[in-house]
C-alpha cells in the first residue's frame, strides 16, 4: 500500500469531480485545499482506518 494516495472528491462550489492527495500514513487529519477548478477553498477531514480505508468528508466555507 503506497501512504500517498489519489481520492476522488467533487467540489461543494462547482460540483467538479477533481482528484486530491492523501496521506494514508497519518489517522486523522483537517485541512483546507483550493479547487483546482474554481480555486475555492474546500474544508476536508480526512480519516484513514486501520486496513487502510480512507474516508473524506468535504465542506464548503459556510459548513466548515
Amino acid at each position: 500500500m503506497y501512504l500517498l494516495q489519489t481520492v476522488g472528491i467533487e467540489c461543494p462550489y462547482c460540483a467538479e469531480q477533481i482528484e486530491i492527495v492523501v496521506d494514508a500514513s497519518i489517522g486523522q487529519q483537517q485541512y483546507i485545499e483550493d479547487c483546482s477548478v474554481c480555486c475555492r477553498p474546500i474544508y476536508l477531514t480526512v480519516s484513514v482506518s486501520d486496513r487502510r480505508d480512507i474516508q473524506v468528508q468535504v465542506l464548503d466555507e459556510d459548513d466548515s
